[in-house]
């Protein structure tokens, strides 16, 4: 199935629960309210002009700005990718990013959804739809703190049980906020306070040209 047809095709699936759909770089985008996700990745699964077979990757997005102080741009780590304007960034700070492959159609769709709350991100878990969803939907929670209802096993998959923090947050430091040492008079392995300088890396697109430059 050609972009085009699929872009076309998703309105009359989704109706009004779809918000937008965009075609660009090879790819197909819908975005969906979270409200509504359970029951559009149904009906992306199921429906005949659809038949999202497979459900590939389950990413998580922090939208939020970084280092925007008289430049109204949004972070990138890449020196040769522009910075996203902030008008760009949706709905909200944190989004759950699905991508889909129909092997009926052979066609592939990129889905977002935006938590509605920024301070407690929480959407849907699509585990009863596609069990394939299960380490994805941990690794975003992991990473990036975001909650998905109905989880059945909601719990950390990369770091430590005792790791404080999301670390693919925009705002979690890059020295993290513990360090873990191993303690010979207690004959264990401790969590202490991080103990080195903080550091800054300010992508080469928005800082001074005197950046690296020692006093």
């Amino acid at each position: 199935m050609k972009n085009d047809t699929l872009a076309a095709a998703l309105p009359a699936a989704l109706g009004d629960k779809l918000v937008n759909v965009r075609s660009s770089f090879g790819e197909v985008t819908a975005v969906i309210t979270a409200a509504e996700l359970q029951t559009s990745m149904r009906v992306l699964r199921d429906h005949a002009d659809c038949r999202f077979e497979l459900l590939l990757d389950v990413a998580g997005v922090d939208y939020s700005a970084y280092g925007t102080t008289g430049r109204g741009m949004m972070y990138t780590s890449s020196d040769s990718t522009p910075a996203e304007e902030l008008a760009h960034r949706g709905q909200g700070r944190f989004a759950a990013v699905y991508h889909l492959l129909s092997i009926a159609h052979n066609s592939r769709l990129r889905v977002r959804a935006f938590a509605p709350d920024d301070e407690f991100p929480v959407v849907p878990t699509v585990t009863n739809i596609w069990p394939s969803a299960g380490w994805y939907e941990r690794e975003a929670f992991d990473l990036f703190g975001i909650v998905f209802a109905g989880h059945p096993d909601l719990r950390r998959i990369l770091t430590d049980y005792g790791f404080v923090g999301h670390p693919f947050r925009k705002d979690f430091p890059l020295s993290g906020h513990v360090e873990m040492r191993y303690d010979p008079e207690q004959g264990r392995v401790i969590y202490q306070p991080v103990s080195i300088e903080p550091r800054e890396v300010t992508p080469r697109i928005i800082r001074e040209d005197s950046y690296a430059d020692s006093e």
